[in-house]
């Protein structure tokens, strides 16, 4: 793309955009060059197709060029960008953090349909915070707690947090140390499930660029659940709940882990695709 010799309208750096990225493998390669573009330009885009003609300026171009050529490169839109909705609320990603997905979102639902007087949440592994920022605004009597093993993440979280006005206790810590005296009516975690042998085959946007201590669930993806279950409990008051997301197809070892461990009322919950993205259980015992 030549900003000396040609002049790039609108219209045209579209057009070239969506080849460009479509070359590069990048799915819905019309669709990301105008959010580029958006964001190069300060326009919407209805302000986009209202300006199809008109030439961008030197400076506009200029950061254009540099945005489309990291997506090229195949780092996730949601970074060159800075930021990622999710359940309404616009949270900051980087590399630090896994970027929040709308799957998760499952989690969220359900965690609220079961648990929608809970005084206590834990969020076990909170990256950007979406989770417990989220149940934050849902559960507004909740006094929400979330953990992390990444100072960095942790950073990022309370930004978005910050930004989203919840009031989050934030502790740096793995899995349920830095709580080890406590009880909660409802824990939530969004735990690593990729298979360690799988992490090779994932999309670039993910193996490169998100950060690999949120992706690797072990040699069978389970290794955080096996924690999460058998742990728990110490940190469940009567009637609780433990909700988790999981990934394709584990539904039924998650499901048993849960068993195993003493909890009941177990449910399986599918998402918008018909994925079952949620498994959890209720723990009686006092």
């Amino acid at each position: 793309m030549s900003i000396e010799s040609e002049i790039w309208t609108t219209l045209k750096v579209l057009t070239w955009t969506t080849g460009y990225l479509t070359e590069k493998g990048v799915e819905n390669a019309r669709r990301e060059a105008e959010w580029l573009l958006c964001e190069a330009t300060g326009l919407d885009r209805m302000g986009l197709y209202l300006n199809f003609d008109k030439p961008l300026q030197d400076d506009e171009l200029t950061a254009y060029r540099s945005m489309v050529a990291r997506r090229g490169k195949r780092e996730p839109l949601q970074h060159i960008l800075g930021s990622q909705e999710f359940d309404g609320l616009e949270f900051i990603v980087t590399r630090d953090v896994l970027i929040p997905r709308f799957d998760t979102e499952t989690l969220l639902e359900e965690a609220v349909r079961q648990a929608p007087r809970a005084r206590t949440v834990l969020d076990i592994g909170t990256g950007s915070g979406c989770i417990a920022v989220a149940l934050a605004q849902r559960l507004p009597q909740a006094a929400v707690t979330a953990v992390d093993l990444s100072s960095d993440a942790l950073s990022i979280a309370r930004r978005n947090a910050e930004r989203n006005n919840a009031r989050i206790e934030f502790l740096l810590g793995s899995f349920f140390q830095p709580v080890s005296e406590r009880r909660f009516d409802l824990i939530v975690s969004n735990p690593p499930y990729i298979t360690s042998a799988d992490l090779a085959d994932l999309q670039p946007e993910v193996r490169d660029f998100e950060p690999r201590l949120a992706l690797d669930g072990g040699p069978d993806g389970l290794d955080a659940y096996r924690v999460l279950a058998t742990e728990a409990p110490r940190h469940l008051e009567p009637n609780g709940w433990l909700l988790l997301e999981i990934g394709a197809g584990q539904d039924k070892d998650v499901a048993r882990l849960l068993a195993d461990a003493g909890f009941d009322a177990i449910v399986t919950v599918p998402d918008s695709a018909g994925i079952l993205r949620v498994a959890g259980g209720q723990w009686h015992a006092v």
